[in-house]
């Protein structure tokens, strides 16, 4: 059986540009994506999204073909689609596809 595949995680940052540059710095990743709101970097592995509070909330995304079983998808300005859940313990999770 296929496992369902992490895409990214989404952590809150008080500033985009000054955590990109952080980043950017420490660790191996590309840039996919940067303006005054989000950042989305790519590892080998999964991407981190980094976000703002009021923009957007912390969370990991899972892809999912099935995005309208978990309830009504929003589309995204990227073209993707997605709804947010929470978890038993009430952390969010956003079910994605592209």
């Amino acid at each position: 059986m296929k496992k369902d595949i992490l895409d990214h995680v989404a952590i809150c940052t008080d500033d985009i540009n000054k955590s990109v540059e952080w980043y950017t710095e420490n660790f191996k990743c590309d840039i996919l994506y940067q303006d005054s709101s989000w950042a989305m970097l790519e590892f080998d592995n999964v991407k981190l999204a980094l976000v703002l509070p009021e923009q957007h909330p912390f969370h990991f995304a899972i892809l999912k073909n099935n995005v309208e079983d978990y309830g009504k998808p929003v589309t995204h300005r990227d073209g993707s689609v997605s709804v947010y859940i929470k978890d038993r313990s009430g952390n969010n999770i956003e079910i994605l596809r592209y």
